[in-house]
């Protein structure tokens, strides 16, 4: 079980549809938050481009030993001596698809864990707007928890956080922390990411920290924003709220057996027959 003090920050930006703008602005404020102490800064979902649709998104994807991204937040990793975890990148794939991947970064820049999105964000929500994630990417089809100094941190990305078994099964590998880099929309934000967020971190007795997109991008797309820190207990540490910018909370890792002890759900598993 992981033990001891951590200072971690979570980012919040407002990325475009150019890469370099994005990972520059996404780099000042890893760098301000590791002046502000932060040994593990965590960053959102699309973090180096954020443009909607197929036509938008293939031309723009790299395979990882190309994407500029990727050496970035590694020489990143080595300037400040943070360790990160990126938040997702469009990663071009073989077949022509491309996967949402973050990567986690020890302060060496070694390339510590890499996680492919597993759930896809297909939906028509009530104001008219329509995603297809699965037209672009292809799912991911392991779930991830990263060695860390301060114990495993479980990797997870966007529309994951409505499966609530991706992160039982995480906690119960080992995890005390749990990343949901995020791109959530406005009225999906609204409506379910402090709740699902602070779900999560109950069922799991995890650290919870959440990167987000927010703001109006490219085309119109609105994000949410309201990037969190949240305690096993399921308390809100820090909230980014609308602008960009970082988060910051010191984390006593002690909390995760804590919580656990008082409400030992991950080990009360029981098995049923179906309805």
């Amino acid at each position: 079980m992981a033990a001891g003090m951590l200072r971690a920050a979570v980012v919040q930006v407002n990325a475009g549809p150019e890469i370099a703008p994005n990972l520059e602005a996404a780099g000042t404020l890893v760098r301000r938050a590791r002046e502000a102490g932060a040994e593990l800064v965590c960053l959102p979902e699309n973090v180096a481009l954020m443009v909607q649709g197929r036509d938008r998104i293939l031309p723009l994807a790299k395979p990882e030993g190309e994407h500029p991204g990727v050496p970035f937040f590694q020489d990143l990793a080595r300037e400040t001596g943070a360790w990160l975890m990126t938040g997702s990148l469009q990663c071009l794939l073989e077949d022509g698809r491309v996967a949402n991947r973050a990567f986690v970064v020890d302060p060496a820049g070694g390339i510590v864990a890499r996680y492919d999105k597993i759930h896809m964000f297909d939906v028509d929500l009530a104001g008219g707007e329509s995603y297809r994630e699965s037209a672009t990417y292809r799912p991911g089809t392991r779930a991830v928890v990263a060695p860390t100094p301060w114990g495993g941190l479980g990797m997870s990305i966007c529309y994951d956080v409505r499966f609530a078994y991706l992160y039982r099964a995480l906690a119960k590998a080992g995890a005390s922390i749990i990343t949901v880099p995020s791109a959530f929309t406005v009225p999906t934000g609204r409506a379910h990411w402090h709740v699902l967020l602070r779900a999560r971190a109950i069922e799991t007795g995890c650290y919870v920290l959440a990167p987000a997109q927010t703001g109006v991008h490219d085309g119109g797309r609105g994000t949410y924003g309201h990037a969190l820190i949240i305690s096993p207990w399921g308390e809100v540490l820090a909230d980014a709220g609308e602008e960009p910018g970082f988060i910051i909370a010191d984390l006593d890792l002690s909390k995760v057996a804590e919580a656990r002890r008082m409400v030992p759900s991950l080990t009360h598993d029981r098995g049923f027959e179906g309805p």
